[in-house]
């Protein structure tokens, strides 16, 4: 079978559950061939062999089941990187390059600064700030050994040196006397009565990475409450979160006594990342 017909097919199996079919079935036939998706524009001609058929097939049956593309694949585009990701881990989203956006700009007068990302997962946040600052020191901690040993990979994946990453539930296994110019995290956020969480991908995603207590602020808070003795004074704690919560965090900020709490919103105009200051 033809390229093209197998890319018709398959977009025409993928419609009824994914509002991108023909690029999903470009992405799985490129990840089967190991080609990127311009091929099929410059060889829609080329004749599939049977063995590449079943297995696209069986890539096909995965999607239609809706797992991840991700998932699937085992990797994901994040900022510049090309990450690997697996079932014990979030996979990286469009959305929080905007958290790693706001993060450069606080980092933009800091030589060799000191910065923490919480919950790391697949370690995108830390390593994205890590090449983008590579005179700084990025530390980046999980609770889930998988996903320390997978964002090490990354790290050596991409040749990132200037980052390390622990095992930890949030500060626990931080040196008591380390402080950081910068803290940033990704944390669960999402209420557990949340009907989102049985739909798409995230049905999928470990509920662990995207479930909180307290209409989904008790790790923020908790985050918050402890942040204040590792940061420099004039420190930055800052993080992603749900597009309604803007406000929650921000209350929850200035009550710790942190200035210049503000929010940001993400590239659909969302309130998605908020942050504040350690007075100094």
């Amino acid at each position: 079978m033809r390229i093209d017909e197998s890319l018709q097919g398959a977009s025409e199996r993928l419609r009824f559950m994914s509002d991108t079919a023909l690029l999903d079935a470009q992405l799985l036939l490129g990840h089967v061939l190991n080609v990127t998706t311009a091929y099929f524009y410059s060889w829609p001609e080329k004749t599939l062999t049977d063995q590449e058929l079943a297995e696209f097939d069986i890539l096909l049956k995965r999607r239609e089941l809706g797992e991840p593309i991700a998932y699937i694949m085992g990797k994901q585009a994040f900022w510049s990187l090309e990450l690997a990701v697996a079932p014990c881990t979030l996979i990286p989203r469009a959305d929080t390059e905007c958290l790693v956006e706001q993060a450069l700009v606080v980092l933009a007068d800091k030589v060799q600064a000191k910065v923490l990302d919480l919950g790391t997962g697949t370690g995108a946040i830390a390593l994205a700030l890590a090449k983008e600052c590579p005179e700084a020191k990025v530390t980046g901690v999980d609770v889930i050994a998988e996903a320390v040993t997978l964002a090490q990979q990354n790290a050596l994946t991409n040749g990132i040196d200037n980052v390390q990453f622990l095992q930890s539930s949030w500060f626990e296994q931080i040196p008591k006397d380390s402080r950081y110019d910068l803290i940033v995290s990704n944390p669960p956020y999402i209420d557990l009565e949340d009907q989102h969480l049985s739909q798409g991908d995230v049905r999928f995603e470990p509920k662990t990475a995207l479930v909180a207590d307290n209409k989904g602020m008790a790790d923020i808070e908790h985050i918050v409450k402890q942040a204040q003795w590792f940061l420099l004074a004039g420190g930055f704690l800052m993080f992603e979160h749900g597009f309604d919560q803007a406000q929650a965090v921000r209350d929850c900020l200035l009550g710790a006594g942190f200035i210049g709490v503000k929010s940001v919103q993400d590239f659909g105009g969302n309130d998605r990342v908020t942050m504040g200051r350690k007075p100094f």
